[in-house]
């Protein structure tokens, strides 16, 4: 039997993310649970985020962030940098991290220590209530080659991505399947 509860953002886990922003000289960090991808053709993310948090400024003033995945290794940095405020403090510096610029968006910002960025220029926002959307068309990718496999195909398995579900983090876990396996053919033995 199931409950009715009143509307409420429930779509969970999510990736959390930690998005990189502001400057070279003053770059920030922050851990964003809403984001998705919202488009192939051009390759489009978004990221909703509160008016009255630092990073939203910084990102309004610029049109640019980078969506960096994180690892199990980032967890605490990931939770760390959800509650810590960049206007009071260097995120880059209290955790160790290291920034560096983005190869498409030079000016931006990117986290070394991720596996896989996403480098992002914001084409429109959204006022949408407590947050507000920024849909970003991304520039490009950086992508750390251990993530490849002989093939040059990428194996994000092998990265120990994190993901966020009612106030835990969790490792992901073991696959299921592929894209298509529920409708491929067997193949007949000879």
């Amino acid at each position: 039997m199931k409950q009715s509860w009143k509307g409420a953002a429930l779509l969970n886990p999510v990736p959390p993310v930690l998005v990189s922003c502001g400057s070279m000289e003053r770059p920030n960090l922050i851990t964003v649970g809403w984001c998705g991808t919202v488009c192939t053709h051009p390759a489009m993310v978004s990221v909703s985020i509160r008016p009255e948090r630092y990073s939203y400024g910084l990102i309004k003033a610029s049109g640019l962030f980078a969506v960096n995945l994180p690892t199990e290794a980032l967890a605490r940095a990931v939770d760390w940098c959800g509650v810590k405020s960049g206007r009071e403090v260097d995120k880059f510096a209290a955790l160790g991290l290291h920034a560096e610029p983005g190869a498409a968006n030079p000016g931006c910002p990117t986290l070394a220590e991720s596996p896989l960025t996403l480098e992002c220029r914001v084409a429109q926002t959204l006022p949408l209530g407590s947050h507000e959307l920024f849909l970003a068309e991304v520039t490009g990718c950086l992508v750390d080659e251990a993530l490849l496999d002989e093939k040059g195909r990428l194996c994000l398995d092998k990265a120990g991505l994190i993901a966020y579900s009612h106030g835990e983090y969790r490792a992901l876990g073991r696959r299921l399947g592929t894209f298509g396996w529920s409708v491929k053919k067997k193949r007949r033995k000879p």
